[in-house]
């Protein structure tokens, strides 16, 4: 433990309080955090430009040896964009949900699952998988299902079948708080995903509730993983076999078929077309071309959660 003591220091502690107020880094948003933090504590002067990615793993390492015994980690993963490693404080034991449940309100908490629930089941189909949703679809769901009502595939009920649900202003507040939380990314085109520390904080959650384990059941999973990486796909291509489950991440693609010295999926052995998608260019389009949320939109105007059925495509895509 001395040996621990020594490596940890005034800096270190700097660096954790400052990553735990902030959720989420990249390389370069340390660099002038780091910096700042070595220049106060070792009373020289460091330039963001001085600071490596070598130091950035070190002060990593020394917190995660300290946050450890409470079950926190700081782990790190690609943006699915911008091939960005980013760096985020994660719960890496207790169930997420519960996590939130500790800074949110029942209704709140259940808001969210029932946005969870489009994302994935609703806009996830074998046609289009979007796994996102815009600010309309969502701002639709504020009001909790009726009690008697289907809240899931399986028939059982979710936390919304006993909650009175939220004004459309507070659903609205809730999405912002869950992008400046660092849980949800709003694209250019309005579109909500999960972000890269939901993906890693929410990875074993959304398996267990999404993928269905009946063996009877020959629907493919819903929560799909990069052949390249093995990390959950949200944005990205798919095999053009609508049967196959290959999925890529357009940042995997380029150095997994050199390496590959193919073009063909290495799953099922089709042509990679690299024209199907996942992700927000799989919503359906207008007959302009122009991708809308329209259709889904009127869909879920008329629909709770509950009625809506996972086996009802959107309208289709036409490639």
């Amino acid at each position: 433990m001395s040996g621990d003591d020594e490596q940890w220091n005034d800096s270190n502690r700097a660096f954790l309080q400052a990553f735990m107020a902030r959720s989420t880094l990249t390389l370069d948003e340390a660099k002038p955090l780091l910096a700042a933090i070595q220049t106060t504590y070792e009373r020289k002067e460091t330039l963001a430009e001085d600071i490596t990615e070598a130091d950035l793993n070190a002060h990593i390492a020394a917190a995660n040896t300290r946050i450890s015994p409470f079950d926190l980690e700081i782990r790190s993963t690609f943006h699915q964009t911008t091939r960005k490693r980013v760096y985020a404080f994660v719960n890496s034991t207790s169930d997420p949900i519960i996590q939130l449940a500790t800074v949110h309100t029942a209704e709140e908490i259940s808001f969210l699952k029932r946005v969870l629930d489009v994302m994935f089941e609703t806009y996830n189909t074998p046609r289009n998988e979007v796994m996102a949703i815009t600010s309309m679809q969502a701002m639709r769901l504020h009001k909790a299902p009726d009690s008697g009502r289907r809240d899931t595939q399986d028939g059982s009920a979710t936390q919304g079948s006993t909650t009175q649900g939220l004004k459309m202003v507070e659903a609205e507040k809730m999405l912002r708080t869950l992008v400046d939380e660092g849980w949800f990314e709003k694209s250019k085109k309005g579109y909500y995903t999960l972000s890269p520390r939901a993906l890693m904080e929410l990875r074993g959650w959304l398996i267990e509730t999404y993928n269905d384990d009946d063996d009877d059941d020959e629907r493919p999973p819903r929560i799909k993983q990069c052949v390249a990486c093995k990390e959950i796909v949200t944005v990205g291509q798919r095999c053009s076999k609508r049967s196959c489950n290959c999925r890529l991440h357009d940042i995997c693609i380029q150095n997994f078929f050199r390496m590959q010295r193919s073009n063909d999926c290495p799953v099922c052995k089709t042509e990679w077309t690299g024209d199907v998608f996942v992700g927000e260019r799989a919503a359906p389009t207008k007959p302009n071309g122009r991708r809308s949320a329209a259709g889904l939109n009127a869909n879920a105007s008329r629909m709770t959660v509950g009625d809506l059925d996972q086996n009802s495509d959107p309208e289709e895509v036409d490639r």
